[in-house]
């Protein structure tokens, strides 16, 4: 057997053995053409064609596998990587001297099988795009617009703009690697990347939108969902050059702003959207483990919380349910039933001696104590193992109902997509672009908040459609839509919350623009290091200069061992001064020691008896706070502007705005700025002008840099002269 797909699994980062690359060629680049084959085959041919006209044909070179955008290595969920590869190998030629709108044929032949015929067409650069539009002032350099075409079909548009001396570019949605982007290359897709996104510089939540700062103070907005590139500076200093896919009009607009943060945000959520007032409570601790998988130890860690005198506002259950319909509990009974048809509480038995004996007495308990709880959801129907029982009738209600997104054949035809991602793999994925499809996948979930009394969702994994050649119901293809997928998924579960009269609380990690209007985010799957700390400071304040409310991540990190009790204490410390405070860990098979990160564990592990009373003291502060907090978010609700904001917002002519990237405004009054160097003891700030108290010592000073001893129960903190009187006693309460 060998097997060749031209444009691969989708992945945007990594070529498949199997593919073609780039999928579609390019005049003076050469061209890869690859495949896998099984084990039986020892060698792989090329026959192919230029203009009809029949070349010698290519001996492949064996290649190292790869299998969905990974070389198969034994690391993150190696079990899936490892069925996946089975025993097929990467073989691969490389084509040179391509000119552009000539038509190349091939197919692989080998002494076990070959392949059908392919044909793809040479694309080129010419010079000028017609269907790029300038709204607002306008800023393109002159001669600097092109557009690859294939024929006629425009396939991309490039362009600059100019940079000036001095100006730095901030946003481009949640940027892990820095504040300041000049210097850099990046792109605007979705993607799962699992840690590390600071060292990959990739996010899950982009986009085409940053603002200039420095200058004259400008924005712009690339308005498209389709992926852009951008080289901020990178080749030429003086220019930032973007390349943005086009759809088959090879339309594309391009949004100028000018003015200050303040007014280039304002006028960016005009057309992305704004973000909706979230309930009080959203501002407490939340807390989580991806081990509290049973009704027992949930219970169990919400007690500690009320024995250590640690107050928590939210509780997200991770994993409660079956994990293959993900609206079942787990060890639940019930009778398989019609997969278009939502079911009620009182259609399952939870048998007393299951992991979830009394789900709804345990929710009606958690919020007698004040606490909302949360459910964990992943827009999948899992496939892998063969479902049955109620996941099988869910999977073929939702083929007969056509609420899924499909993926074009190599003949043409269409067929449900199957989760291309290392997570839940080949499993099928609804269309929550579509509003039909929405509700009937939302539906399906409308027991656990109507009669369980669930108050919100975390809306994980809305990264999983990859690929091109995917279909939406309305008939737009995976290069448009695959960016607003995770847009969409919040949204329809905010819409199931609105009809049954709750605040619409989605806590997604995944997003792209319009992302502002709908729920909470965090930064997504980070270890416990001090280097992911400050990557995910980053990407909260560049998520913030993009319009994102509220946003958190999880404090400390969620992966690996143990924090140590300083990275612990001082993440929780920043953690009480960002719109969500959280805390949240990965699975660990429960082996022992525990990895949860709760604080009388950490203070267990490591036997630093400091680490509970501190936490805790920082925890009651953040209550202290939630009045402040719960304002200045309808204040900047109102106003379009960000809750957590970099200092540059506040003063965009300043360079010392940039020269401190780790310290931001939290609503008008406050500036923070934590520790976040391993052993440090002292923070140098940098305060606007005006006249600024310390928040824990009443130490008035006035704007400039300033150095201040941050003992470990601390953090600094400066209020406004003239908000003291009101906030400094919550400080020293």
């Amino acid at each position: 057997m060998i097997r060749h797909r031209p444009a691969g699994s989708g992945h945007p980062y990594a070529v498949d053995s199997e593919q073609r690359f780039p999928v579609d060629p390019v005049a003076g680049r050469p061209l890869v053409l690859g495949v896998r084959a099984d084990a039986a085959v020892s060698e792989v041919r090329l026959e192919w064609q230029r203009d009809g006209v029949a070349q010698p044909s290519r001996e492949l070179s064996p290649q190292p596998t790869t299998v969905r955008g990974r070389i198969i290595d034994g690391g993150h969920l190696a079990s899936a990587q490892a069925r996946l590869a089975r025993a097929a190998g990467g073989w691969s030629t490389e084509l040179d001297g391509l000119v552009a709108g000539e038509q190349v044929r091939y197919r692989f032949v080998s002494d076990n099988g070959g392949t059908r015929w392919f044909e793809t067409e040479v694309a080129g650069w010419r010079e000028g795009a017609p269907g790029l539009v300038e709204a607002g002032t306008s800023r393109i350099v002159p001669g600097s617009v092109s557009r690859l075409v294939v024929g006629e079909r425009t396939l991309r548009i490039r362009f600059a703009l100019p940079l000036a001396p001095g100006e730095r570019v901030v946003g481009f949605g949640e940027r892990y690697d820095a504040l300041d982007q000049r210097g850099t290359e990046l792109d605007s897709v979705v993607f799962e990347q699992y840690k590390d996104q600071g060292r990959e510089r990739r996010t899950y939540l982009p986009m085409p939108f940053a603002h200039v700062i420095g200058g004259s103070g400008w924005g712009f907005h690339v308005r498209t969902s389709r992926r852009v590139w951008f080289d901020v500076g990178a080749s030429t200093p003086e220019l930032l050059w973007a390349e943005a896919e086009t759809g088959a009009d090879g339309a594309l607009e391009l949004a100028l702003y000018d003015g200050t943060p303040r007014e280039v945000l304002r006028a960016f959520l005009a057309e992305a959207g704004s973000a909706e007032e979230l309930p009080d409570w959203g501002f407490r601790l939340w807390a989580s483990g991806n081990e509290w998988n049973t009704q027992a130890e949930v219970m169990r860690q919400l007690d500690l919380h009320r024995a250590y005198e640690i107050p928590v506002g939210s509780l997200v259950i991770e994993a409660w349910s079956d994990e293959s319909t993900f609206t079942t509990w787990r060890d639940a009974i019930a009778q398989p039933v019609d997969g278009g048809t939502p079911r009620r509480l009182g259609d399952f038995v939870f048998p007393a001696e299951g992991a979830w004996p009394d789900p709804k007495g345990m929710v009606d308990e958690l919020h007698s104590r004040g606490i909302r709880v949360h459910l964990w959801q992943i827009p999948l129907i899992k496939m892998r193992p063969h479902p049955t029982g109620q996941a099988a009738e869910d999977a073929a209600a939702a083929i007969r109902d056509g609420v899924l997104i499909r993926e074009e054949t190599p003949d043409g035809g269409l067929r449900p997509y199957r989760n291309r991602g290392w997570w839940f793999p080949l499993g099928l994925m609804p269309d929550l672009t579509d509003d039909r499809a929405a509700r009937w996948w939302t539906e399906k979930r409308r027991y656990l908040v109507d009669e369980v009394g669930i108050d919100g969702f975390k809306t994980d994994g809305g990264e999983h459609a990859w690929g091109r050649d995917l279909v939406y119901l309305d008939g737009r293809r995976g290069d448009e839509m695959n960016n607003l997928y995770p847009v969409h998924y919040a949204k329809a579960y905010g819409d199931l919350l609105r009809r049954s009269g709750k605040a619409p609380v989605t806590f997604s990690r995944a997003g792209f623009t319009g992302s502002q209007a709908h729920g909470a985010f965090w930064a997504g799957d980070e270890n416990s290091t001090w280097e992911a700390f400050r990557w995910s400071l980053l990407a909260g304040l560049n998520a913030a200069a993009s319009g994102i409310v509220y946003w958190g991540w999880d404090l400390a990190g969620f992966s690996g061992d143990v924090p140590t009790p300083e990275l612990y204490l001082r993440s929780a410390a920043a953690a009480a001064f960002v719109p969500i405070m959280q805390y949240h860990s990965e699975f660990n098979h429960h082996r022992t020691p525990s990895r949860d990160r709760t604080p009388w564990n950490i203070q267990e592990r490591t036997g630093d008896d400091r680490v509970i009373p501190v936490f805790r003291e920082f925890a009651r502060l953040r209550e202290r706070l939630v009045p402040y907090l719960a304002e200045e978010a309808r204040r900047a609700v109102e106003a379009g502007e960000p809750l957590m904001r970099p200092v540059f917002f506040d003063a965009p002519d300043a360079p010392e705005a940039f020269a401190h990237p780790f310290q931001w405004m939290l609503g008008d009054e406050l500036l923070v700025a934590p520790v976040v160097e391993e052993g440090a003891s002292v923070v140098t700030a940098w305060l606007p002008p005006g006249t600024w108290v310390d928040a824990f010592t009443g130490d008035r000073t006035e704007g400039g840099v300033v150095r201040r001893e941050v003992p470990i129960d601390e953090i600094a903190v400066w209020i406004r002269a003239d908000a003291a009187g009101r906030l400094g006693p919550l400080f020293r309460a």
